[in-house]
């Protein structure tokens, strides 16, 4: 299992939300690309970016800082919010990016994302974000009517490989992972599954292992220290 360290930005800023709220952020670093090189020196593989303005504003809005993280490590790095277009996707390529997540166009641009995935294959993820058991899209501010295991098995279908599933009632609130959803999730899908959302300590990251998830993100357990990246790499492995 691989330990993502999560870095979300806002404003060019790595912060830390609480359920996806934007106006309930803490800011922990005005140098993203500095905290990727702590978590890269702390023994990271891969790191997890996401645009939290991409995300409401629908198109990629912090390109310039996700660069310099990008050139800062020697690391591949994931990133996603506000990646709707071909071109959204080649740009971020371009600029050095290994996999580009796909969040809200899964579910309201299948073609879309059928053509990234045709085009793409392995190096495009499906970020399906939960809120009660359905997916919620535009940095998780609306819910829509599918279930995130109805949108997984249809991502899988069009060619998708890799999911990345969050639980937002348990994102930022350092409560435990939702071990039910993520082993339902690993159950009903052959999809590597990457769970986000609520680990806390390193128990969290044992019992995730036990679900069969591929992976885990981890946010705000590093940021206040209630978690230490090599004690978790090591927990994983």
């Amino acid at each position: 299992m691989i330990i993502f360290p999560a870095i979300d930005i806002i404003n060019g800023k790595c912060v830390r939300l609480t359920q996806g709220k934007y106006d309930e952020k803490t800011i922990y670093s005005d140098e993203p690309w500095e905290t990727a090189q702590r978590w890269e020196s702390k023994g990271a593989k891969f790191l997890h970016v996401v645009d939290l303005d991409g995300a409401k504003q629908g198109k990629p809005a912090n390109t310039e800082t996700i660069k310099k993280i990008i050139d800062a490590v020697n690391i591949p790095v994931q990133i996603g919010g506000g990646i709707r277009t071909i071109e959204h996707i080649k740009a971020a390529f371009d600029i050095g990016v290994s996999r580009v997540i796909l969040g809200t166009s899964a579910v309201n641009d299948r073609p879309f994302v059928e053509k990234a995935l045709g085009m793409y294959c392995d190096r495009i993820a499906i970020g399906i974000d939960a809120k009660n058991g359905y997916a919620a899209v535009s940095g998780w501010e609306v819910t829509s009517n599918i279930s995130a295991i109805q949108l997984a098995a249809i991502m899988q279908g069009l060619g998708a490989d890799t999911v990345i599933y969050t639980d937002i009632s348990k994102d930022g609130m350092l409560a435990g992972p939702n071990l039910d959803a993520m082993k339902e999730m690993v159950q009903s899908t052959r999809m590597n599954v990457i769970a986000s959302g609520g680990v806390s300590c390193i128990q969290d990251v044992i019992n995730l292992k036990q679900t069969g998830v591929a992976g885990a993100i981890i946010g705000k357990a590093l940021y206040t220290g209630a978690i230490e990246l090599d004690k978790a790499i090591k927990a994983a492995e």
